[in-house]
């Protein structure tokens, strides 16, 4: 098995369809992106036999908690053993690692939870905190419409029902600068309320900007009386949708502008030819007095199922790595996630 870089967007984004396992974190654009945003970033496709089996996109992140190299929501596994595909990564990784002057590699992968022994076996060890989610809420939306409304929590179908009913409520699609500001309005107001520090006008800017030429990324405004009150930035990648950013409102807490902004994210999927609907991330049933709780009971309440992934995993490559792990666990404790 070799690794080579991958600089062709089609050999890259056609290999990414044929896989099912996968997110926008390992799309070309998202990469392009971090390039946006500063960051080095790598293709890399493992090859057998001259055969395409498994890619991974690679960010330098550097940052204040130290710098490292980082996989999100890959590999990419298209066929052959999981652990000799990761340990072929790991080994190309420590090397770039050490040229990139980096203290430790971090995958986010993608795998399932009972895949954990892989990472076990390779000496890798849980990560203080996670950078995309380890536990997703998916939607199987090959059905028929009505179906996935039978489907759905009671009350979040007849809330559903009530927004198409009301005359003062609209939702509308766009890419326009002016959408993007008024997500940010309601993004920072749902920031302040649920502590969490919001990305900057740039990110979300450049995020927007990294996915329109291709078509895959849409900005719903959901509008009541004319106030945008609730928005969403929905990411379309390679048959699924993807709830990537989400802002509301308590302004009107009695209308049900967010339920209706999801069934029509949900329609625009199908519309597309998804099969999936992600909903991004979600707690534990297990976890109680968290900050994303009424979140994760609004998401759950358009059925599907949860999906748990391998947790973050990091290979420490110096002793700096601690100073890192010490940073991250403090902040996670802090915000009480």
């Amino acid at each position: 098995m070799i690794i080579k870089e991958i600089k062709e967007k089609n050999i890259w984004e056609d290999f990414i369809s044929k896989c099912f396992e996968k997110t926008f974190c390992q799309s070309w654009n998202w990469g392009r992106f971090n390039e946006m945003m500063g960051d080095k970033v790598w293709r890399f496709g493992l090859f057998d036999n001259n055969e395409l089996i498994a890619v991974a996109q690679v960010i330098k992140i550097s940052a204040k908690r130290g710098k490292f190299i980082f996989v999100p929501h890959g590999p990419v596994i298209l066929k052959g053993d999981k652990k000799e595909i990761i340990k072929n990564f790991l080994d190309y990784l420590k090397d770039l690692g050490k040229k990139e002057n980096v203290s430790f590699v971090r995958f986010s992968p993608i795998l399932e939870k009972k895949d954990s022994n892989i990472f076990n076996e390779l000496k890798f060890r849980n990560a203080p905190i996670h950078m995309h989610p380890e536990l997703t809420w998916e939607l199987d939306i090959s059905k028929d419409e009505e179906d996935i409304l039978r489907e759905m929590r009671k009350t979040t179908r007849y809330l559903v029902r009530q927004g198409e009913k009301n005359e003062d409520v609209e939702i509308e699609k766009s890419l326009g600068e002016d959408a993007l500001k008024e997500f940010e309005r309601v993004y920072l107001e749902t920031a302040g309320r649920q502590s969490f520090t919001p990305f900057s006008f740039d990110y979300l800017k450049k995020e927007v900007k990294s996915f329109e030429d291709d078509s895959q990324i849409l900005i719903f405004s959901g509008k009541y009386k004319g106030e945008v009150v609730s928005s969403a930035i929905i990411v379309y990648y390679s048959g699924i949708g993807f709830y990537h950013q989400g802002a509301s409102s308590l302004k009107y807490p009695k209308i049900p502008v967010s339920y209706l902004l999801q069934w029509e994210a949900i329609k625009e999927a199908k519309n597309r030819g998804c099969r999936l609907y992600n909903f991004w991330g979600v707690i534990p049933e297990s976890v109680k007095n968290h900050p994303w709780a009424g979140l994760s009971l609004f998401k759950k309440g358009f059925g599907g199922k949860e999906k748990e992934y391998v947790k973050t995993q990091d290979y420490p490559l110096s002793f700096k790595y601690w100073f890192t792990f010490i940073f991250e666990e403090l902040r996670k404790r802090k915000r009480h996630l």
